[in-house]
């Protein structure tokens, strides 16, 4: 096989790509040997090596210990609905998201404070190293993991008041629109920013994925008067779900 200008082992991986996507090699297949990459398309031991790991990274393929390496399953893509502001309702945005779609959604979460990192005071608006109650949440639909979210309120703002803990007291679980107007701060902007990257190691291990996926990253604040008031990550696995903003047209 004549290769041009891409590295060989990229037109390798490509081809076993295409072989994977239009079902040449369904999933739960043994992918090609290296010896059988190498003789097939007449390459080197490394670049065959490197075009496996290149669909390994991609999530196509999967090392199965003593076995070999495997096409996986692909999954079929669901909706994560955003959108955007909400009012008041006394539901948090993944309790609304899953009441709308008619998901069985469930969580677990933790709290604990601790002092700004540079990157949560600047999005904060808070001196560096001024105390933040962290929140961690591991949202589940149907019992599978399908989103981790990390929330930072400003200890000045909620501390020794209701809200001070989102889980917990009268107004536990509720969104922040509704906790913050418990104490007389009027929510009137959120702002959210999508990108991606690589899942963290601890962020893999908890949503079931492998080294190398990509996620998606909900960067999110909430804002009163120009001031932020909490701001979270959401963190979703990309190969399995999608982000989808219904929003108002004005």
């Amino acid at each position: 096989m004549a290769f041009g200008e891409q590295p060989a082992y990229l037109r390798v991986a490509s081809d076993l790509r295409e072989k994977i996507v239009n079902g040449s090699l369904p999933p739960h297949t043994r992918l090609p040997s290296q010896a059988r990459i190498r003789e097939e398309y007449g390459v080197s031991d490394t670049v065959a090596l490197e075009a496996r790991k290149v669909l390994m990274a991609e999530g196509l393929v999967e090392g199965r210990s003593g076995s070999g390496t495997y096409v996986r399953e692909r999954p079929v893509p669901r909706r994560v609905a955003r959108s955007g502001f909400r009012p008041a309702s006394g539901a948090s945005p993944f309790r609304q998201e899953q009441a709308e779609e008619g998901a069985r959604g469930s969580w677990e979460s933790g709290s604990e404070q601790e002092c700004a990192t540079p990157e949560i005071a600047d999005r904060l608006g808070v001196g560096l190293g001024d105390r933040v109650m962290r929140t961690r949440y591991l949202y589940r639909e149907a019992g599978e993991p399908m989103m981790i979210s990390t929330s930072w309120e400003p200890l000045e703002l909620t501390g020794r008041t209701p809200v001070m803990l989102p889980e917990e007291g009268p107004l536990g679980g509720c969104g922040v629109v509704e906790r913050m107007a418990a104490i007389d701060v009027v929510v009137d902007n959120v702002v959210e920013q999508v990108g991606a990257r690589p899942g963290l190691a601890e962020e893999l291990l908890a949503l079931g994925g492998v080294p190398g996926h990509v996620v998606m990253v909900i960067e999110r604040t909430y804002y009163a008067s120009g001031r932020a008031v909490e701001t979270a990550d959401v963190v979703v696995p990309a190969d399995r779900y999608r982000v989808a903003y219904h929003l108002p047209v004005r």
